[in-house]
């Protein structure tokens, strides 16, 4: 059986949990939906469309990925909901994105431990590139 106890805390870092993640996801979905209302969005839609392509995923897209791969994976998630995909396209992006969200952060602690920057950013790209394209061509 489940202490009170074990509730109680169980429901403080939930809570806790979720008031961090809201503090990233909804400004980023904010500020992407304030952009798709401007010609700044189409212009980055235009510019990243032919490269978003290979991985069937629109031009759009791009600023999800770039998100993701510069902050972190909610700021990530925070843009992919503010933009319309498929279920294929929000697939691609969330498996691109497990292989290299929040780049800055996670390639500075493996440089502390000693790892190749140049090796953990082209091992992570290089597999969120291929997830990408393989998914693309399977799904």
């Amino acid at each position: 059986m489940i202490s009170s106890d074990t509730f109680k805390r169980g429901a403080k870092n939930g809570i806790d949990t979720l008031i961090e993640l809201t503090k990233v996801i909804v400004p980023v979905y904010m500020i992407v939906t304030v952009i798709k209302h401007t010609p700044v969005f189409s212009f980055i839609a235009g510019v990243f469309s032919p490269v978003m392509k290979v991985f069937g995923l629109p031009g759009e897209a791009a600023i999800v990925l770039v998100l993701g791969n510069l902050l972190n994976i909610y700021a990530g998630i925070g843009a992919m909901a503010s933009i319309t995909l498929t279920a294929k396209q929000a697939a691609i992006i969330a498996l691109m994105l497990s292989f290299s969200h929040n780049l800055i952060v996670e390639t500075a602690v493996s440089k502390k431990v000693g790892v190749s920057i140049f090796l953990v950013l082209a091992i992570r790209l290089g597999l969120a590139a291929a997830t990408g394209v393989i998914l693309n061509l399977v799904l």
